[in-house]
């Protein structure tokens, strides 16, 4: 049984505090003070210091509390004292968790957001037009935008809003479009040739289109975001931008490298997918007015929900079928992509170490790797993972007064983890 707690975890702390032992600001990690296990001496560590055998040396951790400037401390009146409650992830929900159901809540804000995405696409350009509603016709969950409706409404009721400001609205709109600019990007890069059941982008119009067609969303989206005038959410969204290219670039570096740590994979995860989730969320939070602990704990939240998504992605790409998929079973590994259970397969078995680094030149290679990270509990840790994850980002929403919006938020990190249940 593995434990991602901050109090009995080695690990290597990077610049992001992806095993979050509290509410740290994202902009505060240039220098810590760790305690090194094996001669217990202080000493800071900078950013990118490949440190080993590290443990977080905090020992306060406590429930986030957190109090809107506008409104007094009895508003989150009713939130026991002491630690927050660990997620009960063995524990079966009275009923099943939907996507609709989860956010019933916010269903108006969603048919209002699907109504505005393609009017504020543009219709400069026929080919981008027909590009753009090729990938918003496809669907889709629309999870990030009704993150973004979540999180505002339930800091909205902190900050005492009556109701949402237009600046929540367009982030939401905003966010859907940086997310389908990168899905655009993501088929090109991985040749994919179907995306939700449809043709993608490129396997339409050619990789040219459908390249200009993601620069041309990710440039509109951030002309809109710069309307927002709010200097805190640009910086916080254009930090997003470039996470996406840090990512893809950082994932194609180390292709078929089976030195690859954990903690790497998770800077990676962050640039990938929790980047944008946790700018979302922390984003709805500073359009509502709270103070800067709220914010940073929706920060947290984001963050923190996002790894879990990311490592129940890579969980399910070896133990659904290809049909479930989409793709072929085992794709990320096939390509080179170690992911999570992979990691820690390879620290129990050498001879997977072979056959990737081979990159599977022999025949059934890739079926036998694929056996053995299920067959050495690389699955499992992988999945414990992702539920210390979701255990912390449960932890952050403590900080929010009971709603509705808090509860789906509360659900959402549930469902996540019932992909892998």
């Amino acid at each position: 049984m593995m434990s991602m707690t901050c109090h009995n975890l080695e690990f290597v702390r990077t610049r992001l505090d992806f095993v979050a032992c509290g509410c740290f600001s994202s902009s505060s990690f240039d220098r810590l003070h760790v305690k090194d296990s094996k001669k217990g001496l202080l000493r800071s560590v900078h950013r990118g210091y490949k440190a080993r055998k590290l443990q977080c040396c905090r020992r306060d951790v406590g429930r986030c509390r957190v109090f809107s400037t506008k409104t007094p401390e009895a508003l989150l009146g009713g939130v026991v004292p002491g630690p927050p409650p660990a997620l009960d992830l063995m524990r079966e929900s009275t009923s099943p968790i939907s996507l609709p159901h989860l956010f019933e809540a916010v269903a108006d804000d969603l048919q209002t957001l699907n109504k505005n995405l393609l009017s504020i696409v543009g219709a400069e350009n026929p080919v981008l037009m027909a590009a753009a509603k090729q990938i918003f016709g496809a669907g889709g969950k629309r999870m990030r935008p009704a993150l973004v409706f979540l999180v505002s409404r339930a800091t909205a009721e902190i900050a005492g809003l009556k109701d949402l400001t237009k600046e929540h609205k367009r982030l939401a709109e905003i966010i859907e479009m940086i997310h389908t600019a990168s899905l655009i990007h993501d088929d090109v890069l991985d040749e994919s040739d179907m995306r939700r059941g449809k043709e993608t982008v490129h396997q339409l119009y050619g990789t040219r289109v459908a390249v200009l067609a993601g620069d041309f969303m990710f440039a509109q989206s951030s002309w809109y975001l710069a309307n927002l005038e709010n200097i805190e959410v640009i910086k916080l969204i254009s930090q997003v931008i470039k996470d996406f290219a840090s990512g893809e670039i950082k994932q194609a570096s180390s292709l078929f490298d089976c030195d690859v740590e954990l903690d790497e994979y998770l800077i990676k995860s962050y640039y990938k997918t929790a980047s944008l989730i946790s700018a979302s969320t922390k984003g709805a939070a500073i359009f509502s007015g709270v103070d800067s602990d709220a914010c940073e704990s929706m920060y947290q939240y984001g963050k923190n929900l996002g790894l879990s998504f990311q490592v129940v992605d890579d969980v399910l790409d070896f133990t659904q079928s290809a049909e479930q998929l989409g793709k072929p079973a085992g794709s990320d590994l096939a390509k080179g992509n170690l992911t999570a259970p992979v990691i820690f397969a390879l620290e129990k078995e050498s001879k997977l170490r072979d056959m990737i680094e081979s990159e599977f030149c022999e025949a059934g290679s890739l079926e036998e790797a694929i056996n053995v990270v299920k067959s050495s509990g690389g699955i499992e840790r992988a999945q414990e993972l992702a539920k210390e994850k979701g255990d912390l980002a449960i932890q952050n929403l403590q900080c929010l007064p009971s709603s509705p919006y808090r509860l789906a938020l509360e659900e959402f990190v549930k469902y996540n983890l019932k992909r892998i249940a």
